[in-house]
């Protein structure tokens, strides 16, 4: 009775599990990062189907925000991140109808042998799983101890290490849902929450900030602007976590926000004086500082009636005598070294900076205005000496081969070269050089003017 029983179990179950499913997860909201499917009976016939089973041909609708993997004895066998109709067709599990009912008749009579042999069981575990990879936002975060922080700033030789507390919010999504399952969620029945590993994260994050720090510190981006840095300070975390939350959970930060970064009283009070400090190198700066302190000086004296105005002049005096800095020393030599540095930023006269085009231009005979560029002289107007023609017997100036007065012909001479293709023409127009300087092309025949 035991074999019979297990033979009817099995066809009845086969039966059963012979109807197409329809698998759909509605929007998923930002507490739930992992769900598992369920089929949409809609008071079908279908609903008497063995459970973790999947027929052949079974339909999977995947929203947007949504990816799906599907799960057979433990192993993901498929994967769809884009939303639409996903069709299984690859089940291990035959449906009479679905694809080719020859080969399907086949196929469900092995699967009934087999489920025969299990006592009527289907031995088998299928499942589908939908992920949120929307982006999760409105985490929040907060240093519970001093962050340590490294300030750089080479304008005054800054290089020192002082200690941050922050706190503000970020966002992450799920970028890799198979790292996810596999490193993280597993094989849930139900939902996997974000709850159940936010709070671990929010720690991971907190250990990540004195690296991202670092990288931060590296660009030269002082603590108090990083509130202004978001997109570097999510690379630099993204960076510090890329093991732990990418590779291991497919989970990459998506932004964040900082509310506050501020470093303790102390720390800041060290900054601004080192600061201030540094500023006395400058020689003006200093300058300027004696004589603000002297005239405070002064102001005291001028005040003093325990003594005198005049007594605490004198003090004053013999003060600044016996070793007080001169204020218009410090000035004289600011003024040097405005001027050497000055005259190292200025190339020598007449040099040819590295780099630069050679003069090209004309000097006018008239005025001695150099490296005119034009037809006409910029300073007194004066045409180019040799846009100014030839002069005829008669005494008129012309510019072609002939008087335009009397008709006499150019006088024979050196022929004149002039660049037919940009217009240069050498200071030496009988002489031109093999080449035009300014574009290149040879001379010959055709340059003659």
């Amino acid at each position: 009775m035991g074999l019979l029983a297990a033979a009817k179990d099995s066809i009845s179950t086969l039966l059963k599990d012979q109807w197409r499913e329809y698998f759909y997860c509605d929007s998923l909201p930002e507490t739930i990062l992992m769900t598992k499917g369920k089929t949409r009976q809609d008071g079908s016939k279908n609903n008497k189907g063995t459970d973790n089973i999947i027929s052949n041909g079974s339909i999977i609708a995947v929203n947007e925000g949504q990816c799906m993997i599907i799960v057979d004895q433990g192993a993901v066998v498929d994967f769809c991140a884009e939303a639409g109709e996903f069709i299984y067709d690859t089940s291990t599990e035959p449906s009479l109808l679905y694809g080719n009912l020859g080969d399907n008749l086949k196929k469900t009579f092995q699967t009934v042998g087999r489920r025969f042999t299990m006592g009527g069981s289907t031995g088998k575990d299928q499942r589908v799983y939908f992920f949120n990879t929307k982006e999760i936002p409105n985490n929040l975060f907060g240093t519970a101890s001093p962050v340590p922080f490294r300030v750089v700033d080479t304008n005054i030789g800054l290089d020192v290490d002082i200690s941050l507390r922050c706190n503000g919010r970020y966002s992450f999504r799920l970028t890799d849902p198979l790292a996810f399952y596999k490193g993280v969620a597993g094989n849930v029945t139900g939902d996997y929450k974000t709850e159940q590993i936010t709070s671990q994260m929010k720690s991971e994050l907190i250990d990540a900030l004195q690296p991202a720090f670092a990288q931060i510190s590296e660009l030269g981006i002082r603590y108090s602007a990083v509130p202004g840095h978001t997109k570097e300070m999510k690379d630099a975390l993204n960076a510090a976590l890329a093991e732990d939350w990418g590779v291991k959970r497919g989970i990459t930060i998506e932004s964040v926000a900082f509310n506050s970064v501020k470093a303790s009283e102390e720390d800041e009070a060290m900054i601004k004086e080192l600061q201030r400090t540094a500023v006395m190198r400058n020689p003006g700066m200093g300058a300027a500082n004696i004589n603000m302190a002297q005239a405070d000086a002064m102001r005291a004296a001028a005040s003093n009636t325990s003594t005198g105005p005049m007594m605490a002049f004198a003090g004053m005096n013999m003060a600044q005598m016996a070793g007080g800095m001169n204020a218009n020393n410090l000035y004289s030599m600011d003024a040097q070294m405005q001027a050497q540095q000055a005259q190292q930023a200025a190339p020598a006269a007449g040099a040819v900076v590295a780099g630069a085009a050679p003069k090209l231009g004309w000097k006018c005979p008239d005025c001695g205005t150099d490296n005119n560029t034009g037809k006409f002289c910029t300073n007194c107007g004066k045409p180019k000496p040799s846009d100014a023609g030839w002069t005829c017997s008669c005494g008129t100036v012309n510019q072609g081969k002939f008087c335009q007065n009397c008709g006499a012909k150019k006088p024979e001479g050196a022929p004149i070269y002039k660049c037919d293709k940009c217009g240069w023409e050498p200071e030496d127009p009988a002489n031109p050089p093999k080449f035009c300087p300014q574009c290149g092309d040879p001379f010959d025949d055709s340059d003659k003017v």
